[in-house]
């Protein structure tokens, strides 16, 4: 990933910037001084406090250098300099599902922003390859473990 661009919204890199400066700023103190009270417990051999602290600080150091990379090769989508048209990263889209006529809405976004319980999805889903470039009234055909699932384009709507 060290030399990946990473496709994000303007609130995707936004989201992440903010997740980053906490940890930087403030997670890192609040990790230190636990770490400090756990020492002052003693015998680190056998301090369940210290081993957490010292595991907690682990993760948090690996996300922060993960979401520094992230961020160093983000490219922002944008709205500007993109043909509304068609679907791309940053498009918001109404489907319609043609067997149960159920409408679902969704936005496409990077893989770092992906949420599909939010109605994120991301460009290298299976759905969002089959969104990408589509235009009003296309028909989506997305290959599912259950088969073969049909979409109309509904709607596109920008960033």
């Amino acid at each position: 990933m060290a030399d990946e661009e990473v496709v994000l919204t303007q609130e995707g890199f936004d989201k992440l910037q903010a997740e980053l400066d906490d940890l930087k700023y403030v997670k890192r103190k609040e990790l230190a001084e636990r770490i400090k009270l756990a020492i002052s417990y003693g015998d680190l051999k056998e301090n369940s406090e210290y081993h957490s602290a010292k595991d907690d600080q682990a993760f948090m150091e690996t996300r922060i250098i993960i979401l520094e990379k992230m961020l160093n090769s983000a490219r922002i989508a944008d709205a500007a300099h993109t043909d509304s048209s068609t679907i791309h990263v940053g498009s918001n889209v109404v489907l319609k599902d043609i067997e149960f006529g159920d409408t679902l809405e969704y936005q496409v976004v990077g893989p770092a922003e992906a949420d599909a319980a939010n109605g994120k999805i991301s460009y290298e889903s299976p759905l969002g390859k089959a969104l990408m470039g589509k235009a009003l009234g296309d028909k989506i055909n997305v290959e599912a473990p259950m088969g073969v699932i049909q979409y109309e384009l509904l709607e596109i709507k920008g960033l």
